[in-house]
């Protein structure tokens, strides 16, 4: 998929353009006009590789859904596009309830709301009978129906109108993640907020700088094999109708064994963006808050290919307890809606933990992948030691890294906040060189952390 250009934005407009034209010709005509079908788009344009093709081809929209997308999108890439066609053709001046529109606080030009879509396709004019008009007026209603693309996946909807008023009366609203992915060529990446409580993600490191034992890397890789493949298995292979959209995943293991940078290095290998939660922001305690910060987080998210890491999730998706007080009742729901909501997020869910009995089990029957990150052995400690110091830096030669590497059991990270302090320890003595004394102060510090001793 190219970035959009131009051309084809220029393109869409006037397409749309002539449609509009149309139907005010169709509908102001003195004599009217024979029934004619909606002119549809250039078939060289639908095949061209951009994001707003890629999208209609994608969710085989027809032509009246094609339109309704071009006419949310329309005011974003030219603020009197509606005026120039609608409101200077008017055969006169007063209100035209069945045209619609709204104008804005800031933006003063016409707008368009469900009355406007509804009025554009139809052709309620030809209808034979009343009963035809309304039966056509139900059908291009489902364009905002909960089932329809544009609601699945949160494109575009009607704002609700005051109360009282009817459906289609209200504004016609485009999702500014699509206004973004149409006219830029992707989606904007959301800033950590209370309405988004994620942060992305990232990492200089590779896949040779992540040390685990055979058994994790090969599960590691079939998650990679599914992040690359699982759209051509969904859609090319029609397994769509047979298996639950998006992949759930749990880490499980020590702190510092390698979970969040494997979460990272999977996004910077298959080009997804990794968004990991933090758990503080979405736990409230109070009644439905939980829930609601939720559904905002996986509401933009939604069909956005991003990858989803809840670190340390026991404090979302633990066990659930017996229903002692209403406390217990409502941190009980807060899991059943958990599951739902993961279960039905179209993208790849992580959620790691240090153990996997402190999940839920309704969850772990749901993931396709339990993957464990166990302290590192022997062996594999002694390659991360030798992995870990910068060029710039010598080894004394009483150092013995296979002796640290049996006698002491650290993790990766653990390693590394050791090479960390030995290094800040050489530059201030204006030296390069480490000694077994630095490497055994920096150990004694790191267990003295963990509560132990050396």
């Amino acid at each position: 998929m190219r970035s959009p250009d131009i051309q084809s934005l220029q393109t869409a407009l006037n397409y749309l353009a002539q449609v509009i034209q149309w139907r005010l010709n169709s509908y102001f005509s003195d004599n009217g006009q024979a029934k004619v079908a909606i002119p549809s788009l250039p078939d060289e344009w639908l095949s061209a590789e951009t994001p707003l093709t890629w999208f209609i081809r994608k969710h085989q929209l027809d032509t009246a859904a094609q339109l309704t997308l071009l006419m949310a999108l329309a005011p974003h890439l030219q603020p009197d596009f509606f005026d120039q066609l609608i409101m200077a053709q008017l055969p006169q001046a007063g209100d035209y309830p069945q045209i619609g529109g709204w104008r804005g606080k800031s933006h003063r030009g016409f707008l368009p709301t469900g009355e406007t879509v509804l009025f554009i396709l139809g052709s309620s004019q030809f209808a034979d009978t009343p009963k035809e008009s309304l039966r056509e007026r139900l059908h291009l209603q489902q364009l905002f129906s909960e089932e329809h693309p544009f609601a699945r996946d949160r494109v575009l909807y009607l704002d609700p109108p005051a109360e009282g008023e009817p459906l289609m009366s209200g504004k016609l609203v485009m999702n500014h993640d699509y206004i973004d992915l149409f006219t830029l060529g992707h989606f904007s990446r959301p800033h950590f907020s209370i309405g988004f409580p994620a942060q992305r993600i990232t990492t200089e490191m590779e896949w040779e700088d992540l040390v685990l034992n055979s058994q994790t890397l090969q599960q590691i890789r079939d998650l990679e094999a599914w992040i690359i493949h699982g759209p051509t298995i969904l859609y090319q292979w029609g397994m769509k109708k047979k298996l639950k959209l998006g992949y759930r995943a749990l880490f499980y293991g020590p702190p510092g064994t390698g979970k969040t940078l494997t979460a990272s290095l999977l996004g910077k290998y298959t080009g997804k963006d990794v968004y990991k939660i933090d758990i503080s922001m979405v736990v409230s305690k109070f009644i439905g808050e939980t829930e609601k910060n939720l559904a905002n987080l996986f509401a933009r998210a939604e069909s956005k290919d991003w990858i989803l890491f809840f670190d340390e999730a026991d404090a979302l998706f633990g066990k659930r307890t017996n229903v002692r007080d209403a406390h217990d009742k409502y941190a009980n729901q807060e899991v059943s809606y958990l599951l739902q909501r993961v279960e039905n997020y179209d993208g790849l869910v992580i959620l790691s933990s240090n153990f996997k009995s402190n999940i839920d089990e309704a969850f772990l029957r749901r993931f396709q992948s339990l993957i464990q990150f166990p302290l590192p052995n022997t062996k594999e400690r002694l390659q991360l030691w030798q992995m870990a110091f910068p060029s710039q830096v010598k080894l004394a030669d009483q150092v013995d890294l296979t002796q640290l590497s049996s006698a002491y059991e650290l993790t990766g990270s653990d390693i590394m906040n050791v090479v960390q302090y030995c290094c800040l320890q050489v530059l201030q003595r204006g030296d390069t060189v480490i000694h077994q004394q630095d490497l055994l102060e920096a150990i004694k510090r790191e267990f003295s952390k963990a509560g132990k001793m050396i």
